[in-house]
């Protein structure tokens, strides 16, 4: 059944959008991201030590940051910010961009300096070796 001539259906749609607002302007996911490291800073983990006296004591570890652990502080999905790193707006990729940039470098510096596992820091930011045998017998080893 057709609509009836001189309808005005479409005006029911006014007012309705496609999806949601985005949470944060460029600017507001730099400052969260910084808030983040802070938050990071002042909140490190624990552990307990026995050191060769038997006194037990708490030493503070460096938390690594993750992407992951960014947007659930900042109260956002992986998938939002995959969003904003492919959004039209250039300043969305930059800022994306720069945030990870900054998240590696200090994972790589800390785990450089020993402050945290290397081991798995280097399969996070995908600097594992690599390590392949072909059918001669042959080792190749690669550096990511």
């Amino acid at each position: 059944m057709a609509a009836p001539k001189g309808n005005k259906y479409w005006e029911l749609a006014k007012g309705f959008a496609v999806g949601k607002e985005k949470s944060y302007t460029p600017q507001k996911l730099w400052n969260k991201a910084i808030e983040y490291l802070q938050w990071l800073d002042e909140n490190p983990l624990k552990e307990e030590k026995v050191f060769g006296t038997g006194f037990r004591g708490e030493v503070s570890k460096m938390k690594a940051p993750t992407l992951s652990g960014f947007c659930v502080y900042a109260g956002i999905g992986t998938s939002t910010f995959d969003r904003y790193k492919t959004d039209d707006d250039k300043a969305y990729r930059d800022i994306t961009k720069h945030i990870q940039d900054l998240f590696f470098a200090i994972k790589f510096e800390g785990a450089a300096a020993d402050l945290m596992n290397p081991n798995i820091i280097a399969r996070e930011t995908g600097l594992a070796d690599k390590t392949e045998t072909n059918q001669t017998g042959d080792i190749t080893i690669s550096f990511k």
